[in-house]
């Protein structure tokens, strides 16, 4: 028992030092579990994020557009692999991590259980999601945890591309005809309240943000993001001429801050829970694609597998000769 504790103080030592933990280095079963969970969830959520955009490609209004969101979607298919390597490193395997996802087991952004129902939507999604995305995921770049630092840092670069893409979105149609701007305004209104629970519930309400942020893996607590979020957006959205759904959003003098009304916590646990309006439909896409994708699977493994045999083959070959 002392030696565990004694590990467990050197170990949280080590990251107050601003030092990097490595797959190699002893860490806290908790540490392991923590990070497994949070960067699983990560990857299934660049995954799935794929789905509600990809929708739109063939829709796109102009080539560009299309051009635009088909490179959009193929980022965020690699940010997804970045992540599943990082999580491997922990131990768990690909495997193993996809069919938690498949069964329920393993969660997603409750954002991508939101159906995109017009062109507005591609906006307010790069706009709204992607910008709450960085705003968490910037303070990733320093977790503690050396592989997922690392691949926050190319995620970052990219993510914020898309932001800026979705902002030109909704400045294009909000400058538009009276038709694109009340299309730009109903996405708007449609997507506010579900980004800004994309950072989790409450400080009070988050069982691991409290241990996450004394390990280092989180820098900043789940409200602390969601404000910074509402401060950067509330000037966006003004100065395109759009208006944030929420009557009680106001600039507090006193705080430097904007007030915002009440969360629908009962929504967020619903969706989370697999009752949004798009769960089912998420999870089949992800689980067709996945069966219908087996042979490509079995193909690579095959390939990998001859590749080796005949790497292994060759220097005995040499030396014969």
């Amino acid at each position: 028992m002392g030696e565990t504790h004694s590990l467990e103080d050197r170990f949280q030592a080590f990251v107050e030092a601003e030092n990097k933990v490595e797959p190699k280095h002893w860490m806290p079963d908790g540490y392991r579990k923590t990070l497994v969970r949070q960067i699983s969830q990560h990857a299934h959520s660049e995954i799935v994020g794929m789905l509600p955009e990809a929708n739109w490609i063939t829709r796109a209004p102009s080539l560009r557009a299309k051009l635009i969101l088909l490179a959009k979607v193929q980022d965020e298919a690699g940010h997804g692999l970045y992540l599943y390597s990082a999580a491997e490193t922990l131990g768990t395997s690909r495997d193993q991590m996809i069919d938690d996802l498949h069964s329920g087991k393993a969660k997603y952004s409750s954002i991508f259980n939101y159906p995109t129902l017009t062109w507005a939507d591609m906006g307010a999604i790069g706009w709204l999601v992607d910008g709450a995305a960085i705003a968490n995921q910037v303070m990733l770049c320093r977790t503690s945890y050396g592989p997922y630092s690392r691949a926050m840092v190319r995620i970052c670069k990219e993510e914020s591309f898309h932001q800026r893409q979705g902002f030109e979105i909704m400045m294009h149609l909000a400058k538009g005809t009276p038709e694109q701007k009340a299309m730009a305004q109903d996405a708007l209104n449609r997507w506010w309240w579900p980004s800004i629970m994309m950072f989790g519930p409450s400080d009070d309400q988050s069982p691991n943000s409290a241990q996450s942020m004394k390990w280092r893996i989180k820098r900043k607590s789940n409200d602390e993001l969601r404000q910074e979020f509402i401060d950067k957006t509330v000037p966006q959205a003004e100065f395109i001429g759009l208006t944030i759904p929420d009557p009680d959003l106001r600039w507090n003098e006193e705080t430097g801050h904007y007030d915002f009304g009440t969360i629908n916590w009962t929504e967020f646990f619903d969706v989370i829970a697999g009752n949004g309006p798009c769960n089912a439909e998420r999870l089949a896409a992800r689980q067709k694609a996945h069966d219908e994708g087996a042979w490509v699977r079995e193909a690579a493994a095959a390939y990998a597998a001859k590749q080796a045999s005949r790497s292994a083959r060759r220097p005995a070959q040499t030396h014969a000769a």
